[in-house]
Parts: structure tokens; C-alpha cells; sequence
């Protein structure tokens, strides 16, 4: 299906050649995303909804665009260690596991602070994030230094993908409710989604085991 040109006119879609210079891209979503506003991006295992995971509105847009419950909670993405220690409470030996897993497809939990809203968690205590495999996203968030959403760009209940083309069909037909900038980088590669690896007990608790398989995993943290 083409692309709609309403669509088009009411959001801005920039292409990206990830073999030549996209920092005027990256400058553009940033100002973007400091006007409190909504992209879609592209990361190491799909397409992802972003906003400023810190600013209440900006957080609550995004489970409008999805159309998802807020009872349902929205993980963020980082730039490293250092930032999960800021946003969250990391233990000695926890930051070493980090370490290991980061960055890479897997989305860590850990118990948060004050300074992550109550509306990106659900009111939980607790907040997932993962640090991409991606050069652009760490571009992305060491430009604007703020964690971003890190949630799939579809609606609610559906399927996410890595075909942009989907992304934005599905998107199209939101005319009210639509992202206000997309970088695209064309079609990404098939992955599966990240592992979920839970460090709020006494053990870590695998709850996703995305690429990895459990024994591999277990190997990698020396469990």
C-alpha cells in the first residue's frame, strides 16, 4: 500500500543512509524530542516508539499512540551503565552482570528512582531498560541526554516489526494520533525481540530469553 499523502503531510518521515552522514537527522529528531514530542526509530531488533522517558506528557503520548493501558508498563533505552545508575538502583554485583549484557538485546529491570515517573512504570517500583547494539540510538541519546521510551512502534496488541513500510501503513490510518517524526533506515534485519533479564532479587531471573537460549545465558552470567 502507497504511503498515504496525508500521512505525509502531517508527519515528517527522513530517510537515512546509514553509510553517509545523518547527524542533521539525529539534531532534528532531538529537537524533536525536547519539544516534548513523539519518533519513531530504528534500534537493533525492530522499530521503536520514542519520547522523553522523564517528562510525564511526553510518556503518557506514547500509550495514546499505542493505544496501550497504562497499567501496562513502558521500558526505556540508555546510553550505559553510568545512566542506569542515575535513573535506578544498581548493586556492585549487579553492575558487573550489566556489563556483560550491554550493550546488546537485552532489556535488564531493575528498582528505579525517584526521578523516573510513576506513568512510565505503572506505579511499579520497578523500570526495565536496555542499552541498543545500535551506533545511531547511542548518537540519538547522547545528543538530546535523556532516556527515550523503548517500546515497539505498533498499536497496541499487534505485531512489531522491522519494515518500516508496515510502520508507517499502520500509522497512517491514526490521523489524529500520529508519531511526530520518523527516521528511517529502510527494512531491519530479522531479529528476535530482547531477552528480559530481572535483577531486583536475591538471584537474577530470566524472564524473556529472546536470542539466547537459557543455557547460554546462565553461561554468560556465570549463574
Amino acid at each position: 500500500m502507497g504511503r498515504s499523502l496525508i500521512f505525509e503531510a502531517s508527519m515528517k518521515i527522513l530517510k537515512i543512509d546509514l553509510n553517509k552522514d545523518y547527524l542533521g537527522a539525529i539534531k532534528e529528531a532531538v529537537a524533536v524530542l525536547r519539544a516534548g514530542g513523539v519518533i519513531i526509530y530504528p534500534t537493533d531488533t525492530i522499530y521503536g516508539i520514542g519520547a522523553n522517558a522523564l517528562d510525564e506528557k511526553s510518556v503518557k503520548r506514547v500509550f495514546e499512540l499505542k493505544e496501550r493501558s497504562l497499567s501496562k508498563p513502558l521500558p526505556m533505552i540508555i546510553r550505559d551503565v553510568k545512566w542506569a545508575k542515575e535513573l535506578a538502583y544498581v548493586r556492585k554485583r549487579d553492575e558487573e552482570t550489566l556489563k556483560k549484557v550491554w550493550p546488546g538485546k537485552v532489556t535488564v529491570v531493575l528498582g528505579k528512582r525517584e526521578i523516573v515517573p510513576g506513568v512510565l512504570t505503572s506505579e511499579h517500583k520497578t523500570v526495565g531498560m536496555r542499552v541498543p547494539d545500535y551506533p545511531l540510538v547511542d548518537q540519538l541519546l547522547k545528543i538530546f541526554g535523556y532516556p527515550i521510551t523503548s517500546t515497539s512502534a505498533n498499536i497496541s496488541g499487534e505485531e512489531g516489526s522491522g519494515d518500516i513500510d508496515k510502520v508507517i501503513e499502520t500509522f497512517s490510518r491514526k490521523l489524529s494520533r500520529q508519531p511526530d517524526l520518523v527516521l528511517d533506515v529502510g527494512i531491519l534485519p530479522k531479529s528476535n525481540p530482547s531477552a528480559i533479564l530481572d535483577l531486583t532479587g536475591d538471584k537474577p531471573k530470566i524472564s524473556r530469553v529472546g536470542p539466547s537460549k537459557p543455557e547460554e545465558f546462565m553461561k554468560l552470567l556465570r549463574i
